[in-house]
């Protein structure tokens, strides 16, 4: 394999003025530089990342920073992963996935720090949200995927968690429900401000109060054992609920299993709606009415955003919110069908 050094003693001169004329950092003389080009043309060489890199000032990476290894990740975040890696590729882009939380600091520093990307993307952003911090302070260019209590000033896309469940709640009241329940993210997130969960909880108090109906909100960790339990415990505390809005897609397979274990039949006793990732929710049995998160479109937008922070960065950042439609599928039905 070529390399610098023997670029450099093909054309009689130092390393150094080899890496010169790649990076482009000093000027050479256009003799010796016309010389090492002759021999790069001649043995094909070409400059390996890191060489381009200085030559140019880019990596041509940019850094996808995700939940904690160790976490199981939804299919929401699945997708958004996915749908940043393809859009990235299209653009000629690498991504370089880093954890971040938990004993993965280290990591997310060395992408501020390291430069080692030309920008970052950030996924599950918390309201009040450190990381949101050290990247404005850093100068590297990024976007996150949600967004922080004053997104001001910062590139983002999210989905509108508080609207879109109020319309939930919205679209069970219209069909007769006066008792329903949210079955929100975790304890955890919700105690660490995580946006979608505490928007979604303001969206269902809010539409609560709208509707003049009553309601209870549980938390439900990230998988369907916890679902299960959660629905199970919610139906033995409060019969009277008729219905379950929800953003924690990861439990609808065990909500699934603890309403077939109570008996009940959905839609026909029990209506399930919420906000969800569309392969979720049309792996739902039976299919689910919910608002559908367009998780391709929403990571494509991000690497967009991303490019235009690194090609322009003092150009306004951009932003989207996305408010999708509630798709209505099999999972809501009238609530006097159980009572009657």
């Amino acid at each position: 394999m070529n390399t610098i050094g023997e670029i450099a003693r093909r054309a009689g001169v130092s390393r150094s003025t080899v890496s010169y004329v790649l990076s482009g950092k000093r000027p050479v003389a256009e003799e010796t530089r016309r010389r090492i080009q002759a021999v790069i043309d001649e043995t094909g060489y070409r400059p390996n990342a890191s060489a381009r890199a200085l030559r140019e000032g880019r990596t041509h990476t940019v850094g996808l920073v995700i939940p904690p290894a160790g976490d199981r990740l939804t299919g929401t975040q699945l997708g958004f992963v996915a749908a940043v890696v393809e859009a990235a590729a299209r653009a000629d882009l690498d991504v370089l996935l880093s954890p971040s939380g938990g004993d993965h600091e280290r990591s997310f520093t060395r992408i501020v720090d390291g430069r080692r990307v030309d920008g970052a993307i950030l996924m599950e952003v918390r309201l009040d949200d450190d990381r949101v911090t050290r990247l404005q302070q850093s100068g590297l260019p990024f976007v996150t995927i949600g967004r922080t209590a004053q997104p001001t000033g910062t590139a983002w896309v999210d989905v509108d968690y508080q609207e879109l469940i109020s319309r939930c709640v919205g679209h069970l009241a219209d069909l007769g429900h006066r008792h329903v329940a949210l079955v929100n993210r975790s304890a955890h997130l919700v105690a660490a401000g995580y946006g979608p969960a505490r928007r979604a909880l303001a969206g269902f108090t809010a539409a609560l109060t709208e509707r003049g109906l009553t309601g209870v909100d549980v938390c439900c960790g990230d998988d369907p054992a916890a679902g299960e339990a959660c629905v199970e415990n919610l139906l033995a505390t409060d019969p009277a609920v008729t219905a379950i809005a929800t953003v924690n897609e990861a439990a609808l397979p065990g909500i699934r299993r603890a309403l077939d274990a109570a008996g009940l039949v959905v839609p026909r006793d029990f209506a399930v709606t919420g906000v969800a990732a569309r392969q979720p929710a049309e792996d739902f049995r039976p299919p689910l009415t919910a608002a559908d998160v367009p998780v391709e479109e929403m990571g494509t937008q991000a690497v967009a955003l991303l490019r235009e922070r690194i090609a322009t960065p003092a150009a306004p950042p951009g932003h989207r919110l996305y408010r999708p439609p509630i798709s209505l599928r099999s999972s809501t039905g009238p609530a006097a069908r159980r009572f009657s």
